[in-house]
């Protein structure tokens, strides 16, 4: 896992943000073994003192950069998102050169495919709390996925640009990670059936709204 490297307004609550390879070393050691007790024992169990025994550490070396729980649950969280908004990235590059048949498809099952090998992102997530700045992490999270699916709609050039796509396109990503969320909720694989109906949905959702935004 890929540790966060910036401040507070840039999403990761690091009390220093490390600049040296070495600190950026310890600091991913540190949230490599946060996240080995979220996916063995739960978010319950993240306590500065039981990740700094786990990553064989001092406190007082975990708390340079994770002062406490909360910043420990805020920064593996950013690293989730920061690999999900990757992934959408990825997405909206290969979009124009690849021409999908089943856009829809593609990301539902690219998303997915994230949610099963990210253990860690589902501990958290399925689990009790979350931090309020978490939570409006997440907020905005869903906001820049959905402005991927709005890039990816401009790069397959079956859509307008305008301010309502980029709502309709922040509808379906909501729409989406409930569904997601509740496939993975029922199993680690995710429940097929629940995602194959999550496809049928986006995908009248989004014709409907490509009809009304066709750029023709």
């Amino acid at each position: 896992m890929v540790p966060p490297t910036t401040g507070p307004d840039g999403g990761a609550p690091l009390r220093r943000t490390p600049r040296q390879a070495r600190s950026r070393a310890r600091l991913a050691l540190l949230l490599r073994a946060a996240e080995r007790i979220l996916v063995d024992e739960g978010v319950e169990a993240l306590t500065t003192t039981r990740v700094a025994a786990e990553a064989k550490v001092s406190v007082g070396s975990l708390y340079q950069y994770l002062p406490d729980r909360g910043a420990i649950i805020d920064a593996l969280a950013a690293g989730y998102f920061a690999r999900l908004e990757g992934v959408m990235d990825d997405l909206t590059r290969a979009a124009a050169d690849e021409r999908w048949d089943d856009p829809v498809g593609v990301l539902v099952d690219t998303c997915a495919a994230v949610y099963r090998t990210e253990h860690g992102f589902r501990a958290l997530w399925f689990g009790s709390g979350l931090t309020e700045r978490t939570r409006a992490a997440d907020r905005e999270h869903k906001r820049r996925m959905a402005d991927g699916v709005r890039r990816v709609l401009l790069a397959l050039g079956v859509a307008g640009d305008d301010e309502r796509l980029a709502r309709a396109c922040h509808a379906a990503v909501l729409a989406a990670d409930a569904l997601a969320q509740e496939a993975f909720r029922r199993t680690p694989e995710g429940d097929g059936e629940l995602l194959d109906e999550a496809k049928t949905m986006l995908r009248g959702y989004l014709t409907e709204v490509v009809a009304r935004h066709d750029p023709r």
